[in-house]
């Protein structure tokens, strides 16, 4: 019996011996450890990152508590400041989506001079600051796009100092799952995270580095929550037993939302095309014009045209009142546009999906719609199709609004609502405001690069 026992154990001890000298094994845990040590610090920083970002906020607020009218020297001087900061390190600029898919397109050795451009630890600093005096400033931003810029210069930051001799995985596979991990962290959606990394950045096949993509996600999110909690971005909306004819009200609010999604991205356009014929003293001048426009529509007209619109989505979907009027949309529309063309750091994201907020509002009351259920679907079909709109990712943005409510039971509703939206979009540009951007950024640092620039005044 004894012996019986003693030959179990050394067969079980040479299953795991075995298991643990595996050559592929080891190599499999090797690679992984660079991720996981990039997404625990992508993690901190992030939560690091929402804690400032809600404090500027915050101070806004009160500063406007204590006297309304200094919204009028704060927006245009946090704006110019935050435009000047941002020269220090030119790429920290927009939202930095399309740097992120502008360094996975030059993912190679032959481009490492404009990759470590794009993303570095410089560009983390200056959007970081930028972003903050912006949302002091009561620009319309947020802060998931520069979350994923900086998570992905995290990544290759740890992948760059991970010694030669260690078993590598791509320069595209850490970029690309930094981008996953930033999103994940600061939406508190991984699937969301998962799901725009294989929607709006891969190029090569997801099963190579998949194992890579889940851990990072996970740990990012893990530990966000962490230090935050289990929060959801937005709560739990009322959207209990909704009637059939709810959904030609959500395609009705697809349409809308994402027509003016696509118009928004395309406005940014024009606008920042026509800003790159103006010289040094009248780029300050659009700005200091732009923060005080702002600041008029805000003190004399309407509010919501401040801040990331995270107050006026929660406003919206757990309130009685579940109605926008029209001057909300276009200011929430108008407000992006000015903010993003300031030239510093800041995401559309959030702006996106509060604009669509209004936009559902505002089909609510044309169709008057009284239950706070009907209505709380088509503000968050509004929200789905603006961000569809403006990035053309239809499953990230439907998922990105699941996940930020817990509401599974609408989960048909609102992929409707993005394959709507994504349709209609195509009728006003044919491309995503992410994608033109991105090209803009990759022929940039190639222009650069041709003239043959050290790496230093690439980076400025």
């Amino acid at each position: 019996m004894k012996s019986k026992w003693l030959n179990l154990v050394r067969k079980r001890g040479k299953f795991v011996f075995d298991i643990i000298t595996n050559e592929e094994l080891k190599i499999n845990f090797l690679q992984a450890i660079p991720f996981w040590i990039a997404s625990l610090l992508t993690g901190l920083i992030a939560v690091g990152y929402t804690r400032l970002f809600s404090f500027s906020e915050g101070l806004l607020l009160s500063a406007m508590e204590y006297n309304r009218a200094s919204i009028f020297v704060m927006t245009p001087i946090c704006m110019l400041l935050a435009w000047y900061i941002v020269k220090l390190a030119p790429m920290a600029r927009g939202s930095g989506i399309p740097q992120v898919m502008a360094a996975i397109d030059l993912s190679s050795s032959r481009h490492e001079r404009m990759i470590n451009v794009l993303l570095n630890i410089k560009v983390v600093i200056v959007k970081i600051i930028s972003s903050l005096f912006m949302v002091l400033g009561g620009a319309a931003i947020g802060r998931e796009g520069p979350t994923i810029q900086i998570a992905g210069s995290v990544f290759r930051f740890v992948n760059k100092y991970t010694p030669k001799s260690w078993p590598q995985l791509s320069q595209k596979s850490f970029v690309l799952t930094g981008a996953a991990a930033g999103l994940a962290a600061a939406f508190n959606t991984p699937l969301g995270g998962i799901v725009f990394a294989i929607e709006e950045l891969a190029k090569i096949h997801i099963s190579f580095f998949r194992t890579a993509l889940f851990t990072a996600v996970i740990i990012s999110g893990l530990t966000a929550q962490g230090l935050l909690g289990p929060y959801l971005y937005l709560g739990y909306p009322d959207v209990r037993n909704l009637p059939l004819i709810t959904y030609a009200g959500v395609i009705i609010a697809a349409i809308v939302a994402g027509l003016l999604g696509a118009l928004m991205g395309k406005a940014i356009l024009r606008i920042m095309r026509w800003k790159k014929t103006l010289g040094h003293l009248q780029s300050v001048a659009f700005i200091l014009a732009a923060g005080l426009f702002i600041s008029v529509i805000a003190y004399f007209f309407n509010e919501q045209v401040l801040g990331s619109g995270k107050e006026l989505m929660n406003g919206l979907l757990f309130t009685a009142n579940k109605s926008a009027s029209w001057d909300t949309v276009a200011a929430r529309f108008a407000g992006s546009v000015l903010a993003f063309n300031v030239g510093a750091a800041g995401g559309v994201f959030a702006p996106s999906l509060a604009a669509g907020a209004a936009v559902g509002a505002f089909i609510c009351d044309i169709l008057h719609v009284s239950t706070a259920a009907n209505a709380n679907i088509l503000i968050l079909s509004g929200m789905v199709g603006f961000l569809t709109g403006v990035t053309r990712t239809p499953f990230t943005s439907a998922i990105l609004v699941l996940e930020m409510t817990d509401r599974h039971s609408v989960i048909f509703h609102l992929m409707l609502a993005s394959l709507v939206s994504n349709v209609a979009a195509l009728i006003v540009d044919k491309h995503s405001l992410y994608e033109q951007l991105k090209k803009g950024y990759v022929d940039e640092v190639e222009a650069m690069d041709d003239k043959g620039a050290p790496e230093e005044q690439l980076a400025t």
